[in-house]
């Protein structure tokens, strides 16, 4: 963790499964949030769209971390899916900007050692972190000795799970200072005005350079509060 919370951190805008991403797609009163299905043909047009549209508007420093959303049920599987995204023509330099891939084995075979007993858990560039698998104490540290290269900060999760993964997170920075150790920061629908502030706060005092900050989108923004304060 850092000695001072952060004075800037970094807001992620997530597209969903089934989000527009141009303008055109976009129904009335709908908007906008992009993770892997799992399925080729839809995952390489959704990203070679979403290239192009950042291309366009001339976004070439922009930076992206992939949601696995458990679709895949061994390392095995999920490597030869990524291989195939990489190997298409144009989408490597892309793909290139992934930082780093969330969860992308079911939750119920994600800490197994069968699942996980594949290299490319360990040689994986980008590095790999869990999420919907982070449900007990000692499921980031177990989750470490597999392979995987950090945990996502959720505040139902827990605050002080969160400051103890980030603890052990640290530890292993300094004690493997050539590897990469991740504590990402994830939304979850979280609300203004508020808990926003808060939840921003904690990510700052983590040390979480970004954090996913679009789940509002889902609720209505800030449709269930008095005008006064909308």
């Amino acid at each position: 963790m850092p000695s001072r919370p952060l004075s800037r951190v970094i807001a992620r805008h997530t597209l969903g499964l089934s989000d527009p991403i141009h303008e055109a797609d976009i129904p009335a009163e709908e908007h906008l949030k992009v993770k892997i299905s799992g399925d080729q043909a839809s995952d390489i047009d959704c990203l070679n769209r979403l290239q192009s549209l950042i291309i366009r508007q001339g976004s070439e420093t922009i930076e992206l971390s992939l949601d696995g959303n458990e679709r895949f049920g061994s390392m095995e599987a999920f490597t030869d899916y990524w291989h195939q995204l990489i190997g298409r023509p144009g989408l490597r330099s892309f793909l290139e900007r992934v930082i780093f891939i969330e969860q992308p084995l079911a939750r119920d075979v994600a800490l197994s050692q069968t699942a996980t007993k594949h290299p490319t858990i360990r040689q994986a560039t980008p590095p790999i972190i869990i999420d919907k698998s982070d449900d007990s104490l000692d499921s980031a540290s177990r989750a470490i000795e597999l392979g995987y290269a950090g945990t996502s900060h959720k505040h139902c999760k827990g605050v002080f799970k969160s400051v103890a993964n980030a603890c052990m997170l640290q530890g292993r920075r300094l004690d493997q200072p050539q590897a990469t150790w991740i504590l990402s920061g994830e939304d979850l629908c979280n609300q203004g005005p508020i808990s926003v502030m808060q939840d921003l706060g904690v990510a700052a005092s983590l040390g979480i350079p970004s954090i996913e900050r679009n789940g509002h989108h889902y609720c209505r923004g800030l449709a269930d509060h008095p005008m006064s304060i909308q």
